[in-house]
């Protein structure tokens, strides 16, 4: 049994005062064994929260009573424990924001080679009428699928369940954040949502969605207010699973450079049951200030792929996060990230932000695509996005395999 405490990474403000526990494989498979030992390792009551379809539990932790708690996690029927943390967005980086960034990169560049910036910046794509550059770097435009018999879950604030560019699909929105309903008060979970599944031909402006016949399950795990906890994220991720989403979506993390054993447990099991999570790999880089970042929890699970960020010159986003030393720490793939436009909630209806959060959904998208195409579910659909991606003349630990793309054009 292992318990991670992260006392140099995670200040208390953090953490919620309760206990992340992972069961056994065997109690995983049988969810009344499950809720029966649970009963007993915590003496019953309404405080412990199981989520059978992964095997996880959330239970108080009761400080003043540290024997109980060493022999509850101790128990040879849990296989570790860890603090219930906080979690946050991983974009809504604004534009005034990158602007600086862009700025400082520049005058950076220029004291140090001789060639101008420009030999190595200039664009590739650029949004047009028909198409975000997101969609045309990714050639997600250039292939018949569309998602169609997929179901694609993005576990974020939720959706605007009014917004015109969704307007008769098929949306299953559930919110998992106490008082909070599915409807998203913040704006990112809607732009997430967007870039993933948004439509074919929206009611105006470019084509911004890749999967745009794939059922939505919009999971509301994060508030309002952009922050969630573990519970309400396994929650979600419980429900997605449920509901037979092949591909998870989660953009959001804490900036904790420790493999947390929930998270690796989940995604693995979630690979076995035919689930693929994807998650960003944050926004803690400073790239044009020498700090390169690191992959966050709960992108730098080995099972789950974690995504970073490229601009629109298919350089590495200044503030996409690098592949740490822990292990499965690396980026496993990049998307689209700097000034993605998406949908967002009315009246606004569209905006354009940054960060790995939008590039994340761009490889959820896609990943419908290649499950549509090929019929791959799991650790084969993780392959076959891996093998598929463009090779970039970039560094591995920034990027992973290359640039996300949409299956071959037939």
């Amino acid at each position: 049994m292992q318990l991670l405490t992260d006392g140099a990474t995670i200040w208390p403000d953090q953490l919620t005062g309760r206990l992340v526990l992972v069961l056994s494989d065997d109690l995983h498979a049988d969810p009344d064994a499950a809720r029966t030992a649970l009963g007993e390792l915590t003496g019953g009551g309404d405080g412990p929260v199981l989520f059978p379809a992964l095997g996880i539990a959330v239970v108080p932790l009761d400080a003043a009573d540290a024997d109980a708690v060493t022999a509850m996690i101790a128990d040879p029927r849990i296989v570790a424990a860890e603090p219930e943390r906080l979690y946050h967005v991983r974009g809504s980086l604004s534009e005034e924001y990158l602007r600086g960034f862009a700025d400082a990169a520049t005058f950076l560049h220029g004291r140090s080679v001789d060639a101008p910036a420009e030999d190595t910046a200039a664009p590739v794509a650029e949004d047009t009428a028909e198409l975000t550059w997101g969609l045309q770097v990714t050639n997600a435009a250039a292939v018949a699928e569309s998602g169609a018999g997929i179901t694609v879950a993005v576990l974020d604030t939720g959706v605007d369940l009014e917004h015109p560019d969704l307007a008769g699909r098929d949306v299953l929105a559930e919110s998992f954040v106490e008082g909070e309903s599915a409807q998203d008060g913040n704006g990112h979970g809607t732009h997430c949502i967007g870039t993933a599944c948004g439509p074919l031909l929206p009611g105006t402006g470019p084509r911004y969605g890749v999967a745009h016949e794939a059922r939505i399950l919009a999971g509301k795990v994060l508030s309002d207010a952009g922050s969630g906890t573990d519970a309400e994220i396994l929650a979600g991720m419980s429900w997605a699973i449920e509901n037979g989403a092949q591909i998870v979506s989660m953009s959001l993390g804490a900036d904790v450079d420790e493999v947390s054993s929930v998270y690796e447990t989940v995604g693995r099991r979630a690979l076995a049951a035919g689930t693929l999570v994807v998650a960003a790999a944050g926004n803690n880089a400073d790239r044009p200030g020498g700090d390169p970042g690191f992959v966050g929890v709960p992108a730098n699970s080995p099972s789950i792929m974690a995504v970073g960020a490229v601009d629109n010159a298919l350089a590495v986003a200044p503030f996409s996060a690098r592949s740490s030393g822990v292990e499965g720490g690396q980026v496993d793939l990049a998307g689209p990230g700097v000034d993605v436009y998406s949908s967002w909630p009315m009246p606004d209806r569209y905006l354009t932000i940054s960060g790995t959060s939008m590039a994340t959904p761009h490889v959820a998208g896609l990943a419908a695509l290649w499950a549509q195409r090929t019929g791959a579910r799991g650790e084969a659909l993780w392959g076959a996005l891996v093998r598929g991606a463009r090779r970039l003349p970039l560094a591995s630990a920034d990027v992973g395999a290359g640039l996300v793309q949409a299956p071959p054009a037939t």
